[in-house]
């Protein structure tokens, strides 16, 4: 095969797998039935004077699957976790000791399992459309090699089908990922 084709495909599926792993980032923050220190990743607090990750003021654990642990390294930020975990969109309560956090996690109504259930499904298709606009942009670079008359037609067309093959199959990843998540937040 060219070594231009080849070089996109490659670029292509680097791409795809960027947005694989963006996906179960993001997934990481929806809340299931489990604790999980992932659901903390978007907290931060302010740490003298720098908006810092709470993984870098704290040490963080998950002592059973209902619990999640937080022990500030520096005892007077306490208050600053606790009001960043209480105000965040998680819907989290957490529990202040004097030197420990502790935030336990309500087992999931049904109403809150449909809605994470949407949620998921609303952030799988956005996963698929970025992998789309990674075809699409792909196909177009392979377009401009061939109108350059750096491919033939015959090129084109077998790569414009392989891309295609590509994209299905990150298609079908990004619907087991969601599977996968989607089962968790059923189970009970």
């Amino acid at each position: 095969m060219n070594p231009l084709i080849d070089n996109l495909l490659k670029e292509e599926e680097k791409k795809m797998e960027g947005a694989i792993k963006a996906f179960k980032d993001e997934l990481g923050k929806l809340r299931t039935g489990r604790a999980s220190l992932s659901l903390l990743d978007g907290i931060y607090i302010n740490y003298y004077g720098n908006k810092t990750p709470l993984n870098q003021v704290a040490s963080l654990s998950v002592p059973d699957s209902k619990t999640i642990a937080i022990q500030p390294w520096e005892t007077k930020f306490i208050t600053d976790i606790e009001k960043a975990i209480s105000v965040s969109d998680l819907g989290l309560s957490p529990v202040n000791d004097g030197r420990v956090i502790r935030i336990i996690l309500p087992p999931l109504t049904e109403e809150r399992r449909l809605e994470l259930v949407k949620r998921l499904k609303k952030m799988a298709e956005q996963a698929k459309v970025v992998i789309r606009n990674i075809r699409r942009n792909c196909n177009e670079d392979l377009k401009k090699l061939e109108k350059n008359k750096e491919i033939t037609e015959d090129e084109l067309r077998k790569s414009l089908d392989e891309v295609q093959k590509i994209t299905d199959l990150f298609i079908v990843k990004v619907d087991e990922v969601a599977g996968k998540k989607e089962k968790e937040i059923k189970e009970i």
